[in-house]
């Protein structure tokens, strides 16, 4: 078959290339960071961006010296180009096999309680498992931005915030309030949520809202929400728990990660007839992330932990 010289096709690898580097810088937020992720110079990557522009003929980038926007054309094209981009990368990794293998640098935006308290004893297990994979875990106390932070995931407590991120709901762990016994001995037991008015407690800063996390008491149907009187408030799950198990007061913790105080005794769950709250566990991917091999391997393996833990 031949093919007519006037019907040749309209390729242009330049402006493929314009467009991924438009995404990066939108995703990374300057060309700076953009660049490194791409393995280009910072001029390179402008440059890049200039051709495309005038090879579309509409400037898609306002820049300043202390911000870089989308124009209005700028966000079309990224809304559009996006998914086609994200696509031709899903379609090498599926021909090569890169998406089978486990292996590079895995950059994980982790809750530090949960990565201490619950992965830590099984980290070299996963390590030998995949010994060509390299894991950086970045104990965070908030999300943040992924992409502009460098990180493949993240696993976090809590409701996943509005966006672009997939998110993959692990686990769901129920909210115990305890107290230590020698706390319990000296000042009873508190046998109705409202009675913690009279108590000493412990609050939990939530670092996203920059206030406390909320108690509130389920049973069934039924919700009672309270505002305990705190005289400490702490930041760090580690220290709470000490501060718990020394007698300071009454706290709230999540069962998962915590169930050899309660098992030792070190802590007495209280209001056991009010424990229906739980808490969720997610993983929270950058979605050209999520088909990663190496994503894949590390949430299996959080799953596969969560669920020795509980059989256990």
């Amino acid at each position: 078959m031949r093919y007519k010289q006037e019907r040749a096709m309209p390729y242009d690898g330049r402006l493929i290339a314009g467009a991924t580097v438009l995404m990066a810088v939108v995703e990374a937020g300057s060309i700076a960071r953009a660049a490194a992720a791409l393995g280009l110079s910072p001029s390179g990557a402008s440059r890049a961006l200039q051709r495309l522009e005038t090879r579309i003929g509409v400037r898609l980038v306002d820049r300043t010296t202390r911000a870089l926007s989308l124009t209005d054309e700028g966000r079309r094209f990224y809304e559009q180009a996006g998914p086609l981009i994200e696509g031709i990368e899903e379609a090498a990794l599926d021909v090569a096999g890169a998406g089978a293998s486990v292996r590079g640098r895995l950059r994980v935006n982790i809750d530090a309680f949960f990565s201490r308290a619950v992965l830590a004893e099984h980290l070299a297990g996963f390590l030998a498992r995949h010994p060509e994979l390299s894991v950086d875990l970045v104990m965070r106390d908030r999300t943040g931005d992924l992409i502009a932070d460098g990180f493949d995931l993240a696993i976090r407590f809590g409701d996943p915030p509005a966006g672009r991120l997939i998110a993959r709901k692990l686990a769901e762990t129920r909210v115990l309030t305890v107290a230590a016994p020698a706390y319990l001995a000296a000042h009873g037991e508190p046998r109705h949520p409202r009675e913690l008015a009279d108590h000493a407690c412990i609050d939990f800063y939530d670092a996203a809202n920059g206030r406390s996390y909320p108690w509130e008491f389920r049973r069934g149907d039924d919700m009672v929400p309270v505002t305990p009187p705190a005289r400490l408030m702490v930041s760090d799950s580690g220290t709470m728990a000490g501060a718990c198990v020394a007698g300071v007061g009454i706290a709230q913790f999540l069962e998962l990660g915590t169930e050899d105080l309660v098992t030792s005794g070190a802590v007495v769950p209280i209001l056991t007839d009010w424990a229906d709250e739980r808490f969720p566990l997610y993983a929270l991917m950058p979605s050209r992330h999520q088909r990663a091999a190496r994503v894949r391997a590390f949430i299996d393996f959080v799953v596969e932990v969560i669920a020795a833990r509980r059989a256990g």
